[in-house]
């Protein structure tokens, strides 16, 4: 009999099952993390960039695009707000409403006018990639840019853009249709990043392709990954114990859950559209689960793989 750590987790299968009644299935579909803090969204984009440079990077990143941006648009508006010319948001469920975007516009120009040290671990201990240093990043976002970027006149163009979105001369373009090849204009984007978004996509090969096609040549792919069960396991790995059929109830009619695609996966994706290593952050858990107790299509992970809790993949698409 398998142990208590090995069962199904029954509150999550009863999740499951609920969405399919008719009506129930928008309960479990709302949400969408932690954007609705403007200190969250500011820790994000500058661990983003930090990151990035850290790994070699030296592009400009005025053209970006976010999948999932989630509650609200504030990753991107902290982009903005710090000299980015134009930014495209693709969700699965439309979260972001057009108040809370501008509260949390308001609020990350007052962090950006006091170049304020970067929210870590002990503020947001669940966010990643950690960095080694949380000072707020002069040598990238210098007095002179900051300058020309919170100027009067450009920071009314971006809240003129947060009331406008979508509009003819907006700068924010936000949209659930994904994956679409005419979404973005080809070779047009300077940096694509997503925030523990691509464990939740369930066309990962769909999703790599596009930003192989959307990013310039030397454009930066920056993907911070969740690996962990996000709750539908006893134990952090325990979403690879359950089988297909098993997994398929739990994910009920959710609009989204898990796609349970291990850190290789990404690395393959990568590498088949095009994409190559600029670097990875990685973090480890130690597994209780045994090899024998994995559902038969995980039997064949790699140690790597199995223990591999969370990882940031930053990649650069060939010239």
């Amino acid at each position: 009999m398998a142990s208590s750590s090995h069962r199904v987790k029954v509150s999550q299968l009863l999740y499951g099952l609920a969405t399919f009644v008719p009506g129930v299935a928008p309960i479990f579909g709302r949400g969408g993390g932690d954007s609705k803090s403007a200190r969250y969204c500011y820790s994000v984009w500058l661990r983003h960039l930090v990151a990035a440079h850290e790994g070699g990077w030296r592009g400009q990143p005025l053209v970006v695009a976010e999948l999932g941006p989630g509650d609200s648009l504030g990753v991107g508006l902290a982009a903005l707000v710090s000299g980015a010319e134009a930014y495209h948001a693709f969700d699965v469920v439309q979260h972001a409403r057009v108040d809370r975007n501008q509260a949390v516009l308001e609020e990350l120009i007052g962090l950006f006018r006091a170049r304020a040290d970067i929210p870590g671990e002990a503020e947001l201990p669940e966010v990643r990639p950690n960095l080694s240093s949380y000072a707020f990043p002069r040598h990238l976002l210098t007095d002179e840019r900051l300058g020309q970027a919170l100027s009067e006149a450009r920071l009314a163009r971006v809240r003129d853009s947060v009331a406008r979105q979508n509009t003819p001369g907006s700068m924010i373009d936000y949209r659930t249709r994904w994956f679409d090849d005419a979404a973005i204009e080809r070779d047009s984007i300077d940096l694509l990043f997503s925030q523990a978004v691509l464990e939740h996509v369930d066309d990962l090969p769909s999703a790599y392709r596009a930003m192989a096609l959307w990013l310039k040549p030397n454009g930066l792919a920056s993907n911070q990954i969740d690996f962990r069960c996000h709750n539908t396991a006893h134990l952090w790995n325990g979403h690879w114990f359950y089988s297909d059929r098993t997994w398929r109830l739990i994910r009920g009619k959710r609009a989204y859950l898990l796609n349970r695609a291990p850190f290789s996966r990404h690395l393959e994706l990568l590498a088949q559209n095009g994409l190559a290593l600029a670097g990875t952050r990685t973090e480890k858990l130690v597994s209780s689960i045994a090899r024998g107790d994995l559902a038969p299509r995980f039997r064949g992970m790699t140690e790597d793989d199995l223990t591999t809790s969370s990882a940031l993949i930053q990649a650069i698409r060939r010239a």
